[in-house]
């Protein structure tokens, strides 16, 4: 295809986007940002599933889209429900970046299918957790390969915590392709793909936020899929029982300003979009806490005192999205960190669980 054919192709592609105002400023482009609250739910809320919409909410480039879900539905995450998946499209097909919640699947191929009717041949994981991986299987029945790391198909296949009498794993929806994490190759791609006029690096992570963590570069729109190892709505969410730390997020957000760039766009699974220079503050606040948390700890302070402590205090009024969960669960980890952190074995870290 000629360049003045594939300009043509993506015009076309972008204007079919129902609802989205398509200009001729820089990339990327907040369409719809995410809600700042705050938020409230009443004991016992569910996700009302159905009223849930998937919406185009950025685009990173002409044919490099955000798909997310609806704010002030999921208490989960009532920023915008489930995690981000992206869109790559074009002439080669549509390269996506994971799949949503299971319940929104259709939805999301819906949406989907206002910008494209490209067959949809690759998936990425970029972590394990339902809202990225939830929607597996119905892709990989419309033809996605799924790739991820082999410490999230370990975490698929056997997940922690699982009931006796939990339906049978859905094969369909785990990745048929993997890769592991080197540390003497950190940085360095797993797996380029060239699609679409992109170059798509996955680039394998340390244990950060789980043990099975990918971050996705598209080079040539000079972003960064960073997933969920930073967030800027709620406080830092390590899961221990997947393999993930504190501490190997700190690790991330190292790597990640070595790998960015000034103008490098960084695209988090929850939050707003950030540039390198916001992993700074995050990554302090993190030491910070974990300093405070483990002088408390060190003076024999139980786990109730260091949560009485009110550590994040200082941090409120700048963090989005904090709820006493959230402060809990990041107090909780760095209790559990600052008195042993054990090596990664077998590619991840058995940090302890509750």
């Amino acid at each position: 295809m000629t360049r003045h054919a594939w300009f043509l192709a993506g015009v076309i592609a972008i204007a079919a986007v129902p609802g989205v105002v398509v200009g001729q400023g820089a990339y990327p482009q907040t369409v719809i940002p995410p809600a700042k609250g705050p938020f409230t739910f009443p004991a016992g809320y569910q996700t009302p599933w159905d009223k849930v919409e998937i919406l185009v909410k950025e685009k990173l480039s002409p044919n490099l889209f955000v798909l997310h879900g609806s704010d002030t539905l999921d208490a989960a995450h009532p920023d915008g429900s489930g995690g981000r998946a992206l869109a790559l499209f074009g002439p080669d097909g549509v390269l996506m970046v994971d799949s949503q919640n299971r319940q929104v699947a259709e939805k999301t191929l819906k949406t989907l299918r206002t910008f494209t009717d490209g067959p949809i041949r690759i998936m990425v994981n970029t972590h394990v957790h339902s809202d990225h991986t939830g929607g597996n299987a119905f892709f990989a029945r419309q033809g996605a390969l799924i790739y991820a790391q082999e410490n999230l198909r370990n975490e698929m296949m056997r997940p922690p915590r699982r009931a006796a009498n939990a339906p049978p794993i859905d094969m369909t929806g785990v990745p048929v392709v993997t890769y592991r994490y080197d540390a003497a190759t950190a940085g360095e791609p797993a797996v380029t793909f060239h699609m679409n006029g992109e170059i798509v690096d996955f680039i394998p992570m340390m244990p950060s936020h789980t043990a099975g963590d990918t971050i996705v570069r598209f080079r040539n729109a000079d972003v960064i899929y960073i997933e969920d190892f930073y967030r800027n709505f709620g406080y830092p969410f390590a899961d221990h029982s997947n393999g993930g730390s504190l501490q190997g997020m700190l690790e991330a957000a190292d790597l990640i300003a070595r790998l960015a760039g000034p103008n490098t766009t960084l695209v988090p699974g929850h939050g707003t979009l950030i540039k390198k220079q916001e992993l700074l503050p995050y990554r302090t606040m993190i030491v910070e806490v974990m300093a405070k948390v483990k002088a408390l700890r060190d003076q024999g302070r139980s786990l109730q005192e260091v949560l009485a402590a009110n550590l994040t205090a200082p941090y409120d009024a700048v963090t989005l999205g904090d709820t006493q969960q959230s402060k809990d669960r990041f107090i909780t980890e760095a209790y559990d960190e600052v008195k042993d952190f054990p090596p990664v074995a077998d590619g991840k870290r058995a940090m302890p669980t509750r």
